[in-house]
């Protein structure tokens, strides 16, 4: 049986991966209050957190705030060019453990990404003076069908 957790985080000026592996199909949210550079996805535990931005090698995939979804220094698609976040906007992901899915204020972008492998976590960062509030639960818009906030796995003896 899995236990969930409320989880609020406001991410300002540098930013890190979440302590939980993802073991359920989660969904995450952010609002973008102070854009600056910034990135969300997921990375395995070998990720370097001190090279930013993420995506740059095979332990990252992420999407950049120039709308770039990247993973081992590839582009693996980009957001269209009219739908870029803005100052205000709420970004979701999703991740069913193959592929990443974007939201821009609920709306599914239609551009997914594949390619990490193995047990991966929650990546957020920030730089250059960029604010997100991030929500794992309680979510600003509905969650596509299957999809739900991040449960931490808990073992009941």
């Amino acid at each position: 049986m899995a236990a969930s957790v409320l989880f609020c985080l406001r991410c300002c000026r540098d930013g890190g991966t979440g302590h939980i592996p993802l073991k359920e199909m989660p969904a995450v949210q952010l609002d973008t209050q102070h854009m600056g550079i910034w990135g969300i996805g997921v990375a395995t535990q070998k990720v370097n957190l001190n090279q930013i931005p993420l995506g740059r090698d095979m332990h990252s995939l992420v999407m950049r705030n120039d709308g770039a979804l990247y993973h081992n220094n590839e582009e693996k698609n980009r957001l269209p060019a009219n739908s870029l976040p803005q100052e205000g906007d709420v970004v979701g992901i999703t991740y069913d453990h193959v592929e990443l899915n974007v939201y821009l204020n609920g709306k599914n972008m239609h551009c997914p990404a594949s390619g990490i492998r193995g047990t991966v976590y929650p990546v957020v960062y920030v730089d250059d003076s960029a604010i997100l509030d991030c929500q794992f639960s309680e979510f600003y818009h509905t969650p596509p069908p299957g999809f739900e906030k991040i449960l931490f796995e808990q073992q009941i003896f």
